[in-house]
């Protein structure tokens, strides 16, 4: 039986997402806490990969079991993992249900305050003052579509195309010190968003035009776009998937 768990977590606390050699990750912690529960190994399979810093208000993962989940599995995983991981459901799939490929759409945020602020400072990025909010959402635009992003994209990155469909790009301004950016696509290359965002950020300070961030797009080049932004404002907030998936059983 596949089962898809729908899990937030803050990004702070870990060296990414995905197991890797070195350092802590959200899918080794929530690992071993299946294992405890569980008294066996059980592998996840995540929607995506965060990296380093990276938050996420939504992610999710599937994994199989032979049997039915133990009573109260969600609540005694929550009592096994640390505070910056909170797990929120468990729901049976259908059994060729993936948590990668059948997504449909991924939206990310991110989070940025032009005052310092000691309750934000692992989840906003403290930004300099006098953006252009005007331009960035004008320069935003241009993202909308089908088309070839590589020009955000991580160098020496191995993937089989570079095209992405967005489908929302937009800054909103919370108040007169905060805002965040949102962006929707059918799928995201690695560092994708924070390339953007870096590269919003040059236009809002007219070190770009909105004609030069066009450019950027059509080059397909990473040194012509700007500097990544940095993690800690970065949110992976909702992933969304076909309902036949979740078909009753």
């Amino acid at each position: 039986m596949r089962y898809f768990i729908r899990f937030a977590y803050r990004g702070t606390d870990f060296h990414g997402s995905q197991t890797q050699p070195n350092g802590i990750t959200v899918q080794q912690t929530l690992e071993e806490a299946f294992a405890t529960i569980l008294r066996t190994p059980t592998p996840l399979t995540f929607a995506g990969r965060t990296d380093a810093g990276v938050h996420a208000r939504e992610m999710i993962a599937h994994f199989d079991l032979a049997h039915d989940l133990p009573d109260n599995f969600v609540g005694r995983l929550n009592a096994l993992l640390p505070d910056s991981i909170a797990v929120y459901s468990i729901e049976r799939v259908c059994a060729d249900a993936h948590a990668r490929f059948d997504a449909t759409a991924r939206t990310y945020r991110y989070y940025i305050t032009t005052r310092k602020d000691p309750f934000a400072a692992d989840l906003r990025t403290r930004v300099a003052g006098g953006l252009d909010f005007e331009q960035m959402n004008r320069a935003a635009q241009l993202l909308l579509g089908r088309q070839d992003f590589a020009a955000f994209c991580r160098t020496h990155t191995d993937v089989k195309t570079t095209i992405c469909d967005v489908r929302e790009a937009y800054w909103t301004r919370e108040n007169e010190y905060e805002a965040y950016f949102t962006i929707t696509a059918d799928r995201f290359l690695r560092n994708m968003v924070r390339a953007v965002v870096g590269t919003l950020f040059e236009v809002g300070r007219g070190k770009r035009t909105v004609e030069q961030f066009a450019e950027v797009i059509q080059s397909q080049s990473r040194p012509c776009a700007g500097q990544s932004a940095d993690a800690k404002g970065l949110f992976l907030e909702q992933i969304t998937y076909p309902a036949t998936i979740f078909a009753p059983f």
